[in-house]
């Protein structure tokens, strides 16, 4: 479902390049969950956001099902971002002047993909049934970060690509987002991606790579 081949990242400092990337290759299975791990500055985060097109690489390719993304240009990234992935972020990015259904329903409106059946099923396991008229602002964190996972999966994506999707959030309200977002996400059949610190989040996770000075290190294999 995604791949990287020898992808590598720089970045421009009055000091000069910046490595971020060197060399890295991967390969997400469809159905498959991921867990990239690693320390704060590693490149987690620029490695979710050239899986996602929101940036390209200097050298490599990035590919996601069959499409390399080097042969796409701005609008068809952003397209396939609309029609194929779904992003979830540590920032919720709800849009205020929107209820939780609208909320939820934005994405796969823009694609074209409405599923009234698939979207009431959602609300339910999300927790949110009878709040559906609330706005973000009336909703606890824990909701919020539930109704963003939602809004993502709610286009059913072949891709959901997560960072840090529970670091904004007290243990006990990460550790239920969590295995919603697990289970949400084995129901929708998308492969994930997730990007965190932590053992603890990584742990439930199919596999786990570990990224260190912009190279992946072999890690846990179920």
């Amino acid at each position: 479902m995604l791949e990287f081949r020898q992808v590598h990242k720089h970045y421009a400092t009055p000091q000069g390049a910046l490595p971020v990337l060197s060399g890295v290759t991967l390969r997400l299975a469809a159905g498959e969950s991921l867990a990239l791990m690693g320390e704060s500055g590693c490149g987690k985060s620029t490695l979710l956001h050239l899986a996602a097109g929101l940036d390209v690489p200097d050298r490599g390719e990035v590919v996601i099902g069959a499409q390399p993304l080097s042969t796409l240009n701005d609008a068809g990234r952003s397209r396939l971002r609309r029609n194929t992935l779904g992003l979830v972020f540590q920032q919720f990015h709800l849009v205020p002047s929107l209820n939780v259904a609208d909320n939820l329903r934005l994405q796969a409106r823009l694609a074209g993909r409405e599923d009234a059946a698939w979207s009431a099923r959602l609300v339910q396991r999300l927790g949110l049934a009878g709040r559906e008229y609330h706005y973000p602002e009336q909703l606890s964190g824990g909701q919020q970060q539930r109704l963003a996972i939602g809004r993502a999966l709610a286009v059913r994506p072949a891709l959901l690509l997560a960072d840090e999707p529970t670091g904004n959030l007290d243990e006990a309200s990460a550790d239920a987002v969590l295995a919603l977002l697990l289970a949400l996400v084995a129901e929708s059949g998308s492969s994930l991606l997730l990007v965190t610190h932590s053992a603890r989040v990584a742990a439930p996770l199919d596999r786990c790579l570990t990224l260190h000075r912009g190279r992946l290190l072999a890690g846990r294999s179920l």
